[in-house]
């Protein structure tokens, strides 16, 4: 253990609030980790670090690390690439901006997927507009509440696999920034890069290892190994390219609340990845509990 170690485990690194796509604000998502049992958690907003300010009093409150963080999105060809990026420096102009850009993006998908859907169901802008909160980041997963309420899927994880599942005819794309640009933003901004749930059953996920070794010269830090979404094999195999890289491995839940089945804690990651972590890290610091 360091000597200096101010956090404790169990440690969860990636986690949504209703800032984006999950249900709870983030102070309640904070102390839901706490209830859970963790010592740490990260805030990971999609593409928003407006969560942070609340989620670090409700931290102090409830006796557990935060870990300020973001879920960048990133893109190679027309496959999403989602890039957990943590204690970087909130006010970067150029992040910001390409955070901006990347929010703009999404909400005119957002607008032209649901008109699209209009078309076949009963759906329209307002639906959405009901499940969405003021300056949230609007996406997919409120399209997919916005379905549930209407009656015309069960649930959300349902939305997605029927009606939003690029196969129904209504997914649009959305502007996102090549993986190796969003890695030069977030260290660039004194933050640091993870990618997550690498290795699902994505051709993608193929594309990304032959690419690792740029990600890796960038300053990419480490892997999101242990995840739900990831497969047995898959982890195997990025197990092997992180260590020829050197990169490290985290294990985190994805929690969204009630929007996803994750639960907190159920991946964590281990100590010593996090004092890694936070010792590259030099854009913002973790907000600890007081001292006892």
């Amino acid at each position: 253990m360091s000597s200096d170690r101010r956090f404790r485990g169990p440690i969860d690194l990636h986690t949504h609030s209703r800032v984006s796509d999950g249900t709870e604000s983030p102070s309640e998502l904070v102390t839901a980790a706490a209830v859970a049992g963790l010592g740490t958690v990260a805030l990971t907003d999609h593409d928003s670090t407006a969560g942070w300010a609340e989620a670090g009093v409700a931290a102090v409150e409830n006796g557990i690390t935060l870990i300020p963080g973001m879920e960048l999105s990133t893109r190679v060809g027309w496959a999403s690439v989602h890039l957990l990026a943590y204690l970087f420096d909130p006010a970067d102009a150029a992040l910001l901006a390409e955070t901006e850009r990347i929010r703009v993006a999404r909400l005119l998908r957002a607008e032209e997927m649901v008109e699209r859907i209009g078309h076949d169901y009963a759906l329209d802008w307002d639906d959405v507009l009901g499940q969405t909160n003021p300056g949230a980041t609007v996406g997919r997963p409120h399209i997919a509440d916005a379905l549930v309420a209407r009656g015309h899927a069960l649930d959300r994880s349902a939305a997605f696999a029927g009606i939003l599942h690029w196969k129904a005819g209504y997914y649009q794309p959305h502007y996102a920034p090549d993986p190796l640009l969003g890695i030069q933003l977030v260290v660039a901004a004194g933050g640091v890069p993870v990618i997550a749930h690498p290795a699902t059953r994505s051709r993608t996920d193929v594309e990304l290892e032959s690419r690792m070794a740029a990600y890796a010269d960038a300053g990419l830090f480490g892997l999101e190994i242990d995840h739900r979404e990831n497969t047995d094999e898959g982890k195997e195999r990025l197990r092997r390219v992180a260590e020829r890289y050197g990169l490290r491995l985290t294990g985190s839940s994805d929690y969204h609340g009630a929007g996803k089945p994750n639960r907190l804690g159920e991946n964590t990651t281990a100590p010593e990845v996090l004092d890694a972590l936070i010792e590259r890290g030099t854009g913002s610091a973790p907000v600890y509990p007081a001292a006892r």
